[in-house]
């Protein structure tokens, strides 16, 4: 038989099973247990359908890793409306532009972030904005906690199917303007699934939450920890020592953490040596680029926590690959090795590496092709861009979904990302589109050319580095300071995109046709480096 795939089935199962049981520690230290949660998603649920939010309509949450996205983003889909997380490190210009391209209806957003959606409310549709904490917040905001406590839990939760449009993450505008990555109540469904099966996710689980909610839809764990059974531990941020003390306190037994938080924890570690567990294993889930060798070593022979290194894109689920892969890791120190590989595709999952004809590379780790991959937990498609959707299915491959990453494969079929096909940086997990760094600097007096390019970083994996001449056409005399560049890039674009290096050139490499040669600069950067992505 077919039963339809809907995400409201996650909380469904948790109130139905754990009712009882604690399913969310707070960042102010409150708890609460599922029926708890629960309600609260109703008064949500209710609370939005008395101002007119129906199926279908976009509803924006911005907010760090508390309660409230939580509890928001189920109310948001048991109406069949659309959740759509922003990224909080966006500046407003970026908010006006993604408001206004989903038609958002309503937002739910922190005390913290609500004045950049002040700063740009009369320029977009919405009409209900919401925050968690109203006397912090500057403006005409309704209060969260006074809505929940003065409706009742009752709503009328629509008939929805599983083709149904749930969610909509968007991308970092890595090659433009952000999109909007449509996901189906079917796509989140599996997905869920299959990182309940592979990052091992039990009801017995104390889940951390370090990895951000709206990064597309948290990897999935705001379904499959929910629906599981286990808890969630919020946070409001990322700080190393906090880590390890709610690690022991809570006894945590699984968080994620890109390989930049690796590092963080390291030398907080070689610093203060702190408790690294309680009384649980801990699994810790990471993605982005590639750690190095010795941070995996210190993570599982020093911490005594079990590392799973995972891939993927906002397009993708995200999650695709893992390395995750014992019986091809052993358990020698070999296994360091293999685990930096993006390595093998989930349940369900094909996952290939092709050239340019869209034929297999060999499987000799040297043929490199660009990874494209088709399974369930792929995107629906772009928001109201058929032509960018078109175009990401069909380049090499037809029907599969085209990464932009350039990978080898080895023997067993593990996938090594080696390079980049766009020129797209990846700083601390965060994608940065060097052509937005670029167009920016252009507006600066003192620059009269400029190429972009990601730079190795010992904290960060990646980080901008910008190749610049001069408007005095003197790379020795350039009228500006590295200093100002940063400052102008720091007042115009969100903090982790600005431009971290900078070198004054006479001249940029170039094809005869005069189009910058990226590649030439980033073999300059990355000579030392085994290869041409960030390790950090």
């Amino acid at each position: 038989m077919k039963r339809e795939l809907l995400v409201t089935d996650f909380l469904d199962r948790a109130r139905n099973h754990y009712g009882d049981e604690e399913a969310v520690v707070a960042t102010a230290g409150e708890r609460y247990t599922y029926s708890e949660f629960g309600e609260r998603a109703d008064r949500v649920s209710a609370a939005l359908a008395e101002r007119g939010i129906e199926k279908g309509d976009r509803v924006a949450v911005l907010d760090p890793n508390t309660h409230y996205h939580l509890e928001s983003a189920y109310g948001i889909m048991q109406l069949g409306a659309i959740h759509t997380p922003l990224n909080y490190r966006l500046t407003p210009d970026d908010f006006e532009y993604i408001l206004n391209d989903a038609g958002v209806d309503a937002i739910i957003a922190d005390y913290e972030y609500a004045g950049k959606i002040e700063a740009i409310r009369g320029a977009v549709p919405t009409e209900t904005f919401i925050s968690n904490d109203s006397e912090k917040t500057e403006g005409d905001w309704e209060d969260f906690e006074e809505i929940v406590a003065d409706t009742e839990p009752e709503y009328e939760r629509p008939e929805m199917d599983e083709d149904d449009v749930i969610t909509i993450n968007y991308t970092s505008g890595t090659t433009g303007d952000p999109k909007g990555v449509m996901r189906t109540h079917r796509t989140e469904s599996l997905h869920a699934y299959l990182i309940t099966i592979h990052q091992e996710i039990r009801d017995d689980d104390t889940y951390l939450w370090t990895l951000p909610m709206f990064h597309v839809n948290g990897w999935g764990h705001i379904y499959a920890i929910t629906g599981m059974g286990a808890k969630h531990v919020c946070t409001r941020g990322i700080d190393a020592g906090e880590i390890f003390e709610t690690v022991v306190a809570e006894d945590v037994s699984y968080f994620c953490a890109a390989p930049t938080v690796l590092n963080m924890l390291i030398e907080h570690h070689e610093k203060h040596g702190p408790e690294t567990a309680g009384t649980k294993d801990v699994r810790v889930a990471t993605a982005g680029s590639a750690p190095p060798e010795a941070t995996i070593r210190t993570v599982e022979d020093e911490f005594g926590w079990y590392l799973k290194h995972v891939y993927g894109a906002t397009e993708t689920g995200p999650l695709i690959t893992t390395s995750d892969a014992r019986r091809l890791l052993g358990d020698g120190p070999e296994r360091f090795s293999l685990k930096k590989r993006q390595g093998i595709g989930y349940l369900g999952t094909e996952v290939a590496v092709v050239d340019e004809d869209g034929e297999d590379v060999a499987r000799d780790d040297a043929s490199i092709g660009e990874i494209v991959v088709r399974g369930n937990q792929v995107m629906e498609g772009y928001w109201e861009k058929p032509e960018a959707t078109e175009e990401a299915f069909n380049d090499r491959r037809e029907g599969w979904y085209h990464t932009g990453d350039l990978a080898v494969v080895d023997e067993y079929g593990m996938v090594s990302i080696q390079d980049r096909k766009k020129d797209i940086i990846i700083s601390g997990g965060e994608n940065i589109s060097s052509i937005e760094l670029e167009d920016t600097l252009f507006d600066h007096d003192g620059v009269s050319d400029v190429a972009v390019i990601p730079a190795p970083s010992d904290k960060w994996g990646e980080t901008p580095k910008a190749f610049i001449i001069p408007a005095t056409g003197n790379p020795d005399e350039p009228g500006v300071t590295e200093e100002e560049i940063r400052e102008f890039t720091r007042e115009k674009m969100a903090a982790y995109k600005v431009v971290s290096k900078v070198e004054f050139v006479n001249e940029l490499p170039t094809t005869a046709t005069g189009k910058v040669q990226k590649y030439e600069l980033r073999e300059q950067e990355w000579d030392d480096e085994d290869r041409m992505v960030g390790q950090g």
